[in-house]
């Protein structure tokens, strides 16, 4: 009762908006101390210095510094204007072009905040002049944006690996395919759409696409790919071919961004300080709240609340699909409230003991979780996409339209997510075929 009550209090504490680390903590502590001796808490600090000396954790500062350098390169933007021109001719082809630099720059850098507000600043415009459906317009680009949920190198997958103890490049191999499929899911949405819609999706004007093949056409387009491929390369190719781990290629794609910048002669001391705190800004924020979350564990295992929850699956007979039903249904509507982050953090150590109980695949969990937290962030109306793409469109575009546009998108997920649970080989056959 105890440990249900200290998780509850949690809940609402959040909800009522109180910072989440210091709740994580703070209540966690007072229930240890009410309901636990003293001397417990001798164990906070080896836990605490246990966590932050954990090796994959260093991939999160590096990945997020990759991520904010690359927004600031200017890559993304001569990245979309060229995709677009190619696409150009295809009604939707915009559309179809900002999915395709979407899924690209999550394989960049993995932050979906960073991506929603680059895709809208730099294509939401650009959709609006040529007519596109204000609906179809933002909905793509929240959806496109939050790819960086599941397309590796995904901060989602990095974390889920530390709190789970599942090798980090095993879900990121595991997550290539079901991230591959949502783009083409995406895509073949999108023309379905503009072929029974073709006003609410144009194609770009023959002159524009003609102006752009005047000159230099294909040095424009490979100029266009071969930086952000080079990214790609250096992160993903350095992990799946064994020559790094997930922390080392995160170092490896850090490095590598500053030298794009450099290419691209954005890079100057501003750029740098700007970068850097920003970097300095996020990753505090998570692990401020990851101690907060180890907090959190030690009380309640130390309640007793991870066997009470075990026992209470098995009193109540719940089957292991049962019970993976009921903390998919929960991490969903967890997703309309409170961040990714906290999800993982107050969430998933609880349930995964249950799932090791059952035996179930945690590599398989895992990325189904990963995906359900990816249309939890589209959902309206607590969506984080959907408010970091708020922050960016023009004062026409209203809330509404956000909320219908993405409508599609996530039964696209929710589709997705019924296709891992009926057929698991999604997410397991390429890591058995990469191990072999």
């Amino acid at each position: 009762m105890a440990a249900l009550l200290l998780f509850l209090v949690l809940i609402i504490l959040i909800l009522f908006g109180f910072p989440v680390a210091f709740t994580l903590a703070g209540v966690s502590i007072v229930f240890g101390l009410i309901f636990l001796d003293i001397e417990f808490f001798y164990l906070l600090p080896l836990r605490i210095y246990g966590t932050m000396s954990n090796f994959v954790l260093i991939a999160v500062p590096l990945f997020v510094y990759m991520g904010v350098m690359l927004e600031k390169s200017g890559i993304a933007e001569r990245l979309l204007n060229t995709m677009a021109m190619l696409f150009g001719r295809l009604k939707g082809g915009l559309a179809v072009a900002v999915i395709i630099v979407g899924a690209m720059l999550a394989a960049s850098t993995g932050i979906v905040g960073a991506t929603v507000v680059t895709m809208g600043l730099l294509s939401l415009p650009a959709m609006l002049n040529r007519k596109y459906k204000p609906e179809l317009a933002t909905g793509t680009i929240a959806a496109a944006g939050t790819l960086g949920q599941i397309i590796p190198p995904s901060i989602v997958l990095v974390l889920l690996g530390s709190v789970m103890n599942i090798s980090v490049g095993d879900l990121f191999v595991g997550a290539v395919v079901p991230g591959l499929t949502l783009v083409v899911l995406y895509i073949i949405f999108v023309l379905i759409y503009a072929f029974l819609n073709p006003k609410s999706a144009p194609a770009v004007p023959k002159e524009e696409i003609d102006a752009f093949k005047e000159k230099d056409y294909f040095v424009k387009v490979i100029r266009a790919f071969v930086l952000p491929l080079l990214l790609i390369l250096s992160v993903l190719g350095s992990i799946f071919a064994g020559i790094a781990s997930p922390t080392e290629a995160a170092a490896v794609g850090a490095l590598m961004a500053t030298i794009l910048t450099a290419i691209e002669k954005k890079l100057n001391m501003k750029v740098l300080k700007d970068v850097m705190t920003e970097t300095v800004h996020l990753t505090s924020m998570v692990f401020i709240i990851l101690v907060g979350a180890t907090a959190f564990g030690l009380v309640f295992r130390g309640l007793e609340g991870d066997d009470a929850l075990i026992n209470f699956i098995r009193a109540s007979e719940l089957s292991p699909y049962s019970f993976l039903a009921f903390v998919m249904v929960l991490v969903f509507f967890a997703g309309f409230f409170i961040d990714f982050i906290e999800i993982i953090f107050i969430f998933m150590p609880v349930v995964t003991p249950v799932f090791a109980a059952f035996q179930m695949d945690l590599l398989w969990v895992a990325i189904l979780v990963s995906v359900n937290l990816q249309a939890s962030f589209l959902t309206p109306p607590f969506g984080f996409s959907l408010f970091y793409l708020k922050g960016v469109t023009p004062p026409e575009v209203k809330t509404m339209h956000l909320y219908r546009g993405i409508i599609p998108f996530i039964l696209i997920q929710i589709l997705m997510i019924a296709a891992i649970i009926a057929f698991p080989e999604i997410v397991t056959w390429l890591p058995k075929v990469m191990s072999n």
